[in-house]
């Protein structure tokens, strides 16, 4: 008689590590940053993480390009805020913390009708109806008041005295921080659930459509199907992020469908890195400091932006995730030592003409949007006479200083680590001989 076993696969013991660390990541970040501006910050990176994630399941994953997205978190917000409307009225026997769930099946619905329209097409017929799509509905926001509240937008108020969790923990999500928490909440399942999405059948037939749907289609299966269904999935989670965002804000205006929503996810996602899953969370971060943080100090924020996404495709195609692991695999090999030297040049020469740039678009700016104010400015601390000729030598000198440091020092970057990469080829040839 024989008798069967059964074969369990090793656990990934890394992969509950980095979970287990996100999670704990999740609970201190709050304690740490405590402010109220700094809450404000972490709940919108967690709110933009969902979105740029489920925007990923279509670029990164899928290879289509979207500019639509904004129309499924958009939509499922408006679907949460008229249901927190509900609630308040008392209307809707329904929990405050599952609305982010109203707000996901509503981006899955308008998912199924657009994007049954969408995925006729692939490739760039396919990016020029997402964009059609969200320029129809952002119209329609107009059109429709009773839904979408005309340019005023849907507002309601999230704080009520009996939710079903202010019976047993006293949550009425009054303040930043309990708010914080149902993102972080949401967040992390969000990202539990995109990852494990990547990881079924669904998940690496979408990864074959990306890279050669001919064969895809040559073995059997339906390449637009495929398509529909990561949309509709993408859209789900969306319109979780645009359900969180309801909630985070308290009104929902046309912006939320606006073609400027869909491209800010697609820069943030970009960023990152789409070809990585912590890659838009990494964008996510980035994004939100430049366009939330650094908006509060200065006015050029969207051109500071735009030059460093222009730097990004540029140099780093990749996205940020991609230098992460290309510098991870050097010092693997035990090789970044010889990058050192290169790497301090390019970073203080890249400061000085950093300065350097800033002076320039400040003061620039200043003198052009601002000149009712009088010439005076803080820059860098300190009072500043935009019009007087010391502050633009100083800029001068920067930008030629930083230039001169900078540009060499590059030169020797790329040749030390086109030196580091051969090095490592070549190390790698050897081991596959032996």
């Amino acid at each position: 008689m024989s008798v069967s076993t059964i074969n369990f696969a090793p656990r990934n013991a890394a992969r509950y590590i980095i979970w287990g660390f996100t999670a704990l990541l999740f609970i201190i970040l709050p304690l740490i940053f405590s402010q109220g501006f700094a809450l404000t910050l972490l709940s919108q990176m967690g709110i933009l993480v969902i979105f740029a994630l489920s925007y990923n399941m279509l670029l990164g994953q899928t290879g289509m390009l979207s500019f639509g997205h904004a129309v499924y978190s958009g939509l499922g917000a408006f679907a949460a805020i008229h249901a927190l409307n509900l609630i308040v009225d008392g209307k809707l026997p329904y929990p405050v913390w599952a609305l982010p769930l109203v707000g996901g099946i509503a981006g899955a619905f308008f998912g199924v009708i657009f994007g049954y329209v969408t995925t006729k097409k692939s490739g760039t017929p396919f990016a020029m109806i997402t964009l059609g799509i969200v320029e129809l509905v952002f119209a329609c926001s107009l059109m429709f008041p009773f839904f979408f509240g005309g340019e005023g937008g849907i507002s309601s108020n999230r704080v009520l005295k009996d939710t079903w969790l202010g019976n047993a923990f006293g949550i009425d999500f009054s303040s930043s921080l309990q708010v914080y928490y149902l993102i972080a909440i949401w967040c992390f399942i969000s990202m539990i659930g995109m990852f494990a999405f990547t990881h079924t059948p669904l998940g690496r037939i979408a990864n074959a459509v990306r890279d050669n749907p001919e064969r895809v289609e040559f073995i059997g299966y339906n390449t637009q199907r495929v398509r529909f269904i990561v949309v509709v999935v993408s859209s789900f989670f969306a319109g979780i992020a645009g359900g969180l965002a309801a909630i985070n804000f308290e009104i929902v205006t046309a912006e939320n469908v606006s073609a400027i929503r869909s491209g800010g996810v697609l820069l943030a996602t970009f960023i990152g890195g789409a070809l990585f899953f912590f890659g838009p969370i990494l964008g996510a971060v980035v994004f939100i400091l430049f366009a939330v943080a650094l908006s509060d100090f200065t006015k050029a924020w969207q051109l500071y932006l735009g030059v460093f996404f222009v730097i990004m495709v540029l140099f780093a195609p990749g996205g940020i995730s991609s230098l992460i692991l290309m510098n991870l695999r050097v010092a693997a090999k035990g090789k970044f030592r010889q990058l050192t030297d290169a790497y301090v040049g390019v970073i203080l020469g890249g400061i000085v003409l950093l300065f350097g740039i800033i002076m320039a678009v400040e003061m620039t700016y200043h003198l052009t949007l601002e000149a009712s104010n009088g010439p005076v400015m803080k820059l860098f601390g300190f009072e500043t006479d935009a019009s007087s000729a010391n502050p633009w030598v100083i800029c001068i000198a920067l930008l030629l200083g930083g230039l001169l440091m900078f540009e060499p020092m590059r030169r020797k970057f790329v040749q030390d680590w086109s030196d580091v990469q051969v090095a490592i080829e070549e190390d790698e040839a050897k081991k596959v001989v032996l």
